[in-house]
């Protein structure tokens, strides 16, 4: 089990405002984290599993799932690397939500997830019977929702989109003539809005870690560092995007972080994504955004509570027991596989790639 506590509450609908005594799972030394890795390498292949596993996630289940044949991505292309794969079983190290995104494409396989209190505070913050309630108070708009939202609210939704191609989607619906309701990330969704001019209704949630990046903070790290290339990802708040060079999902800042020249780096995204783009570029310098303001006791505070409950220990015990099986209700998922093969289509007719199609 999981030693992580999290307090959440809410300062209106839709918005998780507050965390607190987070504990991240046991570390574990080095004699222990070798004996967990081989026993897990074994039990995956004896249960013909495969590990996929989030850029958020601890570089051991990074190492570990790449190295097994699995594989480090964002959650879309998590999901459709399952479907691809022959494994009979997908083991998510993530949140909840992607985990049911596989469950979803993927309804014949079994989904284990390390620990199924991992959530996401977007999906908290957007319980499908208050989300019904406003699209049926709507009903003349689009229904686009981000990835990260549950099985429910994504089977509400008239499509579903990722960072990635959350601007093209709405701009091909905009020209169309179409209203969009929008939910649940305000950021992405302000950010899009401004982008393509569109009719949009925002649902007002937010992510706990992007929604703490400070402007000011950043701009005085800038100027400390004044080569430094900013990458920002769009659920940050717009005085944050703003300040970017580079605004993108987790795939598009790994993207940008190997293709510029620059050797300085300041990322604006959860801090599990660092050891990414450290592997990929040794010899470039990566550098946490702030997320802490004048007279806090901290410089940063990014990386995901939920994200930190996945780790070695609780992954070689699902395996172990087959607990924490991610569960989809049969009658949900056909409706919650439409939006999602929409965004699919769409990406398709536009000659946009759906390996990396990346979200938060």
């Amino acid at each position: 089990m999981s030693e992580s506590v999290i307090s959440i509450s809410y300062d209106h609908p839709g918005r998780v405002s507050a965390l607190a005594c987070v504990k991240p799972v046991r570390e574990v030394g080095p004699q222990e984290k070798a004996a967990l890795i081989a026993r897990i390498k074994s039990m995956l292949i004896e249960q013909n599993a495969v590990l996929v596993a989030h850029y958020y996630v601890h570089s051991d289940l990074q190492d570990l799932a790449e190295a097994t044949g699995g594989i480090v991505s964002d959650s879309l292309d998590m999901a459709n690397f399952g479907h691809r794969h022959p494994a009979k079983t997908i083991v998510v190290a993530g949140v909840r939500f992607m985990g049911e995104t596989a469950k979803i494409l993927n309804p014949e396989k079994r989904v284990l997830m390390p620990e199924l209190d991992a959530e996401c505070s977007l999906d908290l913050g957007c319980p499908a019977d208050e989300f019904s309630a406003f699209c049926d108070a709507h009903p003349d708009r689009t229904v686009v929702v981000y990835a990260n939202t549950s099985a429910a609210v994504k089977a509400r939704a008239d499509w579903m989109v990722t960072s990635s191609i959350a601007l093209p989607v709405v701009k091909h619906l905009h020209q169309q003539g179409k209203k969009i309701l929008w939910a649940p990330d305000r950021h992405l969704g302000g950010y899009i809005q401004e982008q393509t001019g569109a009719d949009m209704l925002l649902w007002q949630g937010s992510c706990v870690v992007h929604d703490e990046y400070k402007a000011r903070e950043l701009a005085e790290l800038k100027a400390q560092h004044p080569g430094a290339v900013v990458l920002v990802h769009p659920e940050s708040p717009r005085s944050v995007v703003q300040l970017a060079d580079a605004v993108g999902s987790t795939t598009q800042l790994i993207n940008a972080a190997r293709a510029s020249e620059a050797r300085e780096f300041i990322v604006a995204t959860d801090n599990g994504i660092l050891h990414k783009m450290r592997t990929l570029c040794p010899d470039k310098t990566f550098l946490e955004a702030p997320t802490a303001g004048r007279g806090a006791t901290c410089t940063s505070c990014s990386h995901c509570p939920w994200m930190a409950m996945n780790g070695l220990v609780n992954l070689a015990e699902v395996l172990e027991n087959g607990r924490n099986e991610i569960q989809v209700d049969p009658a949900v998922i056909p409706r919650a596989v439409q939006p999602i093969q929409r965004m699919l289509d769409f990406a398709r007719q536009i000659s946009l790639p759906t390996s990396g199609l990346g979200n938060a």
